[in-house]
């Protein structure tokens, strides 16, 4: 059983704006993660506080922060998605 020949890849007409975005992703996530550490290190008293459904600001933060790192891949991925669209079809004419 044979399969078919490799996909060939052309060039990646999008990757700078892909790259770019990816970075302030990362650096936005970076900041908000950065919080929940300083909250932990400096008022790690506040982290017991009850915020939501009985449940404390470190195990809501926590929670959160899977929360957003989940829906920032389905943004990455649906911008991406829309960037390389834009860019093949301008670099078909």
């Amino acid at each position: 059983m044979d399969h078919g020949p490799a996909v060939e890849l052309g060039v990646d007409h999008a990757a700078k704006r892909k790259t770019r975005l990816g970075i302030w992703m990362f650096i936005f996530y970076t900041i908000v993660y950065g919080v929940f550490v300083a909250i932990g290190v400096v008022n790690y008293e506040a982290m017991s506080i009850i915020v939501f459904a009985d449940l404390n600001l470190a195990v809501t933060y926590g929670f959160g922060l899977i929360v957003l790192a989940i829906i920032m891949v389905l943004i990455y991925n649906w911008r991406c998605t829309k960037i390389e669209n834009e860019m093949n079809k301008e670099g078909e004419v």
